[in-house]
């Protein structure tokens, strides 16, 4: 399998959240990784999709040629200013222009004994 075949272009993740409390020195975040294994940038897209309002769009990040990038969600905003809001169930898609592989990391911080956890997303095309 070469480079070309490796990854998709559209991606989801349904469980996402965002701890609104943190305890120590470490922040409870979570992050979307992305591999891009090819020789051109991929413009990376993200919509948050949520239990009782409608879908944040506007998200984007570029994924540098033979590189990684990995997206801290409580850091994201899009044109309008809005970011993922802490303390809210959500899920998201995840488009590329390019064929890419994605990884989603939450660290929970909640408690002094903290949690990590870590899956591949779910591609869909």
């Amino acid at each position: 399998m070469g480079k070309k075949n490796v990854g998709a272009r559209v991606w989801v993740i349904p469980d996402g959240y965002l701890p609104a409390e943190s305890t120590g020195g470490l922040k409870s975040h979570e992050s979307t990784c992305v591999l891009n294994l090819g020789t051109r940038p991929a413009t990376i897209r993200l919509t948050a999709y949520f239990e009782d309002r409608e879908p944040l769009k506007g998200f984007q990040v570029t994924c540098p040629a033979r590189r990684t990038v990995h997206i801290r969600l409580d850091a994201l905003k899009n044109p309008q200013g809005q970011s993922i809001p802490a303390g809210t169930p959500f899920a998201l898609k995840v488009r590329s222009n390019a064929k890419v592989v994605v990884q989603h990391t939450r660290l929970d911080s909640t408690q002094p004994a903290l949690a990590l956890m870590t899956t591949m997303a779910f591609p869909i095309a």
